[in-house]
């Protein structure tokens, strides 16, 4: 059988715009909030590396989220 010497040529990479799993996401605008659990307590977290009280109240948790999310 003979070996296939006749190559297809294709584009290089870099005209494909396919998504690179090595770049990094864009960072979120504004303030995302969400709960942590830590044991039996809970806290508020942000994107921004703020964190509320630790609470064993979920609900103050979520207060706490949403006024430091409102401007």
């Amino acid at each position: 059988m003979e070996p296939h010497t006749e190559a297809t040529p294709v584009p290089p990479l870099d005209f494909l715009s396919l998504p690179r799993p090595h770049a990094q996401p864009e960072p979120p605008t504004g303030h995302t909030t969400s709960t942590a659990d830590r044991g039996s307590f809970c806290l508020a977290v942000c994107t921004c590396g703020w964190s509320g009280p630790a609470r064993r109240s979920r609900d103050l948790a979520r207060k706490d989220a949403a006024r430091h999310a409102t401007p």
